[in-house]
């Protein structure tokens, strides 16, 4: 008997795989199969696996077993399904959601993805490795599986995480809440997508800072909405150029505007305050690295300001931490309390309880803040040995975007634009570095062009062997044009005898 066996999985698995293939393709019914020690010889395999076959196509109902005569194929076979038929094409989503989400999410071109290859990359977004905290975080998991219950934990979050947090956003950020204010969620996408369902319909307008977080834009387009791009300098959103939008949301980042760092003054904090106020709007406040200031204080939140309870206040332990975590809160206004848990409830029932009781026990031995200082400490080195660095290769090409906080910095090149970015970046990436444009993060095309740096993983001889690269591409993308001095005819001096004579011949 002719077989072929497929290669997958245990051998028994494929020869009953093989057997059952060659019954359904025309093997007659009652037909008698080969004795177990002889087709294992025939296929070089042990009789134990040819039994174990046989057993199996007997449990299934598709050979009959005559005793002290052998086995059959049964009469007749059992219904099989039909093999189903090869997909033709990708026949695409069937909702209109799926089709939206789909659009918006597409993983090749999701910027500040790590570059292949790159030897060094001034990749943003990723947080400062330290094994310290590895081995801390350990612990507290150990010690939370031991006396967390295995139920499901409460959908809004455990208690003992929720106070924690409301204790360190009283401390840290200036936002005094209630632990029924607080939802723990899974991280900052989470959060907009909560947002998003719970206020947004179909058509909705949700007013983004231009230049953005291109994933909230995503999440809000993939709900349906309809984007309003709002401006944004160094004193952050630009409120007035809300005036005359119907922005039913709007999302901003007031303590470390990303991508371009920009702190909104606290003029422009009220008006937005005041606008949301007068136009029923409601305000989602990206807080995602405020704890990370070098120069006086973390300033206050923007939601420590409200007194409309507008603001949707999120934050996440993601850039804290690690964002392999994937836990985040949310501040609810006491009128939205009960929508927001129902959505929370309705996307994953609840956040993994061992990682909440784990968090909540770090943060309450105090070595989350003590975390958070040497952290911060450290940043603030890795960040001037990069400004430094940045300031010796420029010669006047860069221009850098100082915002005195997070784990990155905006650097730009004046008199180029992201075609010139581009061909920069793709030269860094042949030398082994990885560098990242600015322009996906703007809906509209600008006319300068610039580069997001990241710091907060890389140490700092790390950080000056990515600057020697760096200089190199810099060089040989666009060089320093030294403009050669003329020789000067020599100046004829005048001797006053050439004086005088000429004042005799007039």
């Amino acid at each position: 008997m002719h077989l072929e066996l497929d290669g997958e999985g245990p051998l028994h698995a494929q020869l009953t795989r093989a057997l059952k293939a060659m019954m359904l393709s025309g093997l007659g019914d009652g037909t008698r199969l080969p004795p177990t020690r002889l087709l294992a010889q025939e296929l070089g395999v042990s009789r134990n696996t040819v039994l174990a076959a046989y057993e199996q196509l007997r449990a299934e109902g598709f050979i009959d077993a005559r005793t002290g005569s052998g086995s059959y194929v049964a009469q007749p076979l059992p219904a099989t399904p039909m093999p189903a038929r090869p997909v033709q094409g990708d026949i695409g989503p069937q909702s209109v959601r799926a089709r939206r989400m789909r659009d918006c999410h597409d993983q090749s071109a999701i910027p500040g993805r790590a570059v292949p290859g790159a030897v060094h990359s001034f990749q943003y977004g990723v947080p400062m490795a330290n094994p310290a905290l590895t081995t801390a975080w350990a612990r507290e998991l150990s010690r939370a599986a031991q006396y967390t219950p295995p139920n499901y934990p409460p959908t809004q979050g455990l208690p003992a995480l929720r106070e924690a947090t409301c204790d360190y956003l009283s401390r840290r950020r200036g936002v005094h809440v209630r632990p029924e204010d607080v939802l723990i969620v899974g991280g900052t996408q989470q959060a907009i997508a909560l947002v998003a369902d719970v206020l947004l319909d179909p058509g909705d307008v949700a007013a983004i800072e231009e230049p953005h977080y291109d994933a909230i834009r995503k999440v809000l387009l993939s709900r349906g909405a309809s984007m309003q791009a709002v401006g944004v300098d160094s004193q952050g959103l630009v409120v007035d150029e809300l005036a005359q939008a119907r922005a039913k949301l709007v999302c901003v980042t007031p303590s470390h505007q990303f991508p371009t760092g920009a702190l909104m003054s606290l003029r422009r904090r009220m008006a937005l305050l005041e606008h949301a106020s007068r136009k029923g709007a409601w305000i989602f406040e990206d807080d995602y690295d405020g704890e990370f200031r070098y120069v006086g204080k973390p300033l206050a939140a923007l939601r420590s300001l409200d007194r409309d309870n507008r603001v949707i206040y999120v934050g996440t332990f993601s850039k804290a931490l690690f964002p392999s975590l994937r836990l985040g809160y949310l501040v609810m206004p006491p009128q939205l309390r009960r929508d927001f848990i129902a959505a929370k409830w309705m996307a994953d029932f609840s956040a993994p309880g061992i990682e909440q009781a784990a968090l909540a026990g770090f943060i309450a031995s105090g070595a989350f803040e003590r975390h958070l200082r040497r952290t911060a400490q450290e940043l603030k080195v890795r960040r001037r040995a990069l400004i430094d660095g940045l300031l010796a290769c420029s010669r006047g090409r860069l221009r850098i975007e100082d915002s005195q906080a997070g784990m990155h910095l905006v650097v730009w090149l004046p008199g180029r634009g992201d075609a010139e970015v581009a061909e920069l970046v793709q030269h860094a990436q042949q030398a082994g570095l990885g560098l990242y444009s600015i322009a996906p993060y703007y809906l509209r095309p600008q006319d300068r062009g610039g580069l997001l740096m990241g710091f907060g993983a890389m140490s700092v001889a790390e950080i000056e062997q990515a600057l020697a690269l760096f200089a190199q591409s810099l060089d040989a993308v666009f060089p320093v044009v030294t403009a050669t001095r003329q020789r000067q005819p020599p100046v004829q001096r005048t001797t006053r005898r050439n004086r005088r004579g000429r004042s005799r011949a007039s």
